[in-house]
């Protein structure tokens, strides 16, 4: 009898397993730079989520921060091509010129079932690697918004309008990717009656770019 439920357990496992959805991870860590740790995990249903070390002043202590959020089926599909291309990162990914200016340790990751492979890197010279490394630190700076905007929101709300300006302008440029991850931030902000109106209209306007962005991909 104990045999027979080890082997139920055992079957239910490998078929939550081989149900589980593949996985694309990038991880960079870069003392020099703040946040000084982060990595945003995304898996082929879109479900993704982000989390980072980083400190909002100097003389603060840094602090843990995570968010979940869905990402747009454009680069839902994006993210898992690429990694396709760079034959899901199972080989060498690195450019090897130790002459280069370090810009982070950098790792990219992918798992599906028994399928584990990753690779680090400082920079790359195949080019499937370098569009996913644009793309993660793209999203990774929309969601490092979300972080310090929550910070302001609660400690420090006269911050919030040169904090929103910026990312504002970086929207309008196309320096950030996946506004609508930081959407439950920004309705918070505008949601709140204390805060000035143009803050309030500057979150309206950045949730509009995210909605708009997330449905046009």
């Amino acid at each position: 009898m104990g045999i027979l439920a080890l082997a139920a357990m055992s079957g239910l496992l490998m078929a939550q397993q081989a149900g589980d959805p593949a996985v694309v991870t990038f991880t960079l860590d870069f003392p020099a730079s703040d946040p000084s740790h982060y990595s945003i995990v995304v898996d082929a249903r879109g479900h993704a989520s982000y989390e980072c070390t980083a400190k909002i002043a100097e003389d603060s202590e840094a602090q843990a921060y995570r968010a979940e959020f869905e990402v747009s089926a454009g680069n839902r599909e994006r993210i898992f091509d690429l990694a396709k291309q760079a034959k899901y990162f199972a080989g060498k990914i690195d450019s090897g010129n130790r002459k280069l200016a370090f810009t982070g340790a950098k790792t990219l990751g992918y798992r599906q079932g028994q399928q584990s492979n990753s690779a680090q890197y400082n920079y790359s010279n195949l080019e499937p690697v370098r569009r996913l490394t644009e793309l993660f630190q793209s999203m990774a700076g929309t969601l490092d918004y979300g972080r310090r905007l929550a910070y302001f929101h609660r400690y420090q709300k006269l911050a919030l309008d040169e904090e929103l300006k910026r990312m504002e302008a970086e929207a309008k440029n196309n320096q950030l990717s996946e506004i609508q991850g930081v959407a439950p931030v920004l309705q918070e902000i505008l949601d709140d009656t204390s805060v000035i109106n143009v803050v309030r209209a500057r979150a309206k306007e950045l949730i509009q770019m995210g909605s708009g962005a997330a449905s046009g991909r």
